[in-house]
């Protein structure tokens, strides 16, 4: 049991790296492609209500969720490799219930693996926060008036 659960703490650390990895990578990405020159100025002469605006800001929706997306996966994918689910629909839905925190119910994964799914809740809280603050920060390079 004890090596068993070392097993699942080296599992669940190294998604935890390969996470932040990813939405790292996944912002720095986003930012480096708004913040070319002629995107720069484009922001700026943007108007938040416009339809510009409003492009915008689903556009950065859609890759932040496209982003999340992917660490939800890797973990579903994950559960699925150690067994810990049964199939492509209880892992993904396992892992989404437990990255977004909303944590409905174990019963869609292997008791001896519902540490990572605990790990899991604790880097979607972080990570989606990560999300909310470069949202907000992008959002307020948009002109206000």
């Amino acid at each position: 049991m004890e090596y068993h659960l070392f097993t699942v703490f080296v599992a669940s650390t190294i998604m935890l790296v390969l996470s932040v990895a990813i939405h790292g990578l996944g912002l720095f990405s986003l930012n480096r492609a708004l913040r070319t020159e002629a995107n720069e100025e484009r922001i700026r002469r943007m108007t938040a209500l416009s339809f510009r605006g409003a492009v915008f800001t689903l556009g950065m929706v859609l890759a932040l969720f496209a982003v999340h997306g992917i660490e939800i996966w890797a973990y579903a994918f994950l559960y699925l490799a150690v067994g810990a689910a049964p199939n492509l629909h209880d892992a993904l839905y396992f892992s989404t219930i437990s990255y977004t925190t909303v944590g409905y119910n174990d019963d869609f994964i292997a008791e001896p693996w519902r540490l990572i799914g605990a790990f899991e809740s604790i880097v979607g809280l972080i990570l989606i926060g990560w999300s909310t603050a470069f949202f907000f920060r992008m959002l307020g390079r948009i002109d206000a008036h």
